[in-house]
């Protein structure tokens, strides 16, 4: 079976349970949960009680941890689970939005609209510059995984009329794997490193060619300098410049 076809049956299995009532309406629940069919179908390896920690997917001596928010608050495990055994993070991201909204008042929801922004997997330095003092250790792992993700929202803004500011987002449900990047050392980082750049480079030329805001770069920089993937050069006036390294 091809990751698309595990895919594709993880994503079925997930929708029979909602229906069941397995899966409820909470934010991240849908995705978490397709992910974790993805990574293990078999559910007797999900939720294991590891120490004073609950992982989410343990077999053969290795453990996954499905992040589809913020990564602080997996900092504390991760520091425990990696003295344990091998620790893959799995971190989807949306490289392909659609987006519908629905009125908590009536119930009614808009048809999906294909958002304009696709991410990058460049943009994962946001949180991974939370957990940067682990990207070395032999025992992490990372897979960055790039959906087609159709995203559910609440017009239950209070910040405009349309009720689209400060709105809440009700689910996200993944609809197509269109790749998944795996890194397990540190020159896998490598993958984050943009095409296109001079033989050395400011940040802000590291966050043209890549194609993101400059704090985006400036994160991804300070993790491959961190990985010594990077390394400094001589000022460009008041700019610090950077080298790949060798």
């Amino acid at each position: 079976m091809t990751d698309s076809e595990r895919f594709e049956a993880a994503c079925r299995a997930a929708a029979a349970r909602e229906r069941t009532g397995g899966i409820g309406t909470l934010a991240e629940k849908t995705l978490h949960a397709v992910l974790k069919r993805y990574i293990e179908p078999d559910e007797r390896f999900h939720e294991v009680q590891v120490g004073s920690f609950v992982a989410d997917v343990f077999r053969d001596e290795r453990i996954f941890e499905i992040q589809t928010g913020s990564f602080t608050p997996l900092r504390p495990k991760l520091e425990l689970l990696l003295d344990y055994t091998d620790v893959t993070v799995v971190y989807p991201m949306a490289a392909v939005k659609y987006l519908s909204w629905t009125d908590p008042e009536t119930g009614e929801t808009t048809k999906p609209r294909r958002s304009p922004k696709r991410v990058k997997p460049v943009e994962a330095a946001y949180e991974l510059i939370k957990i940067k003092y682990a990207l070395d250790n032999p025992r992490f792992h990372l897979r960055l995984i790039m959906l087609e993700i159709h995203e559910q929202r609440l017009r239950d803004g209070r910040r405009s009329r349309d009720g689209k500011r400060g709105s809440h987002r009700s689910d996200r449900v993944p609809a197509r794997l269109i790749e998944e990047i795996a890194i397990d050392k540190p020159e896998d980082f490598d993958k984050l490193i943009p095409e296109g750049l001079s033989a050395e480079f400011t940040i802000k030329e590291f966050a043209r060619a890549a194609g993101v805001g400059y704090g985006c770069a400036q994160r991804a920089v300070s993790i491959l300098l961190y990985l010594e993937r990077l390394k400094e050069c001589e000022k460009r006036g008041r700019e610090k410049q950077f080298a790949v390294s060798n």
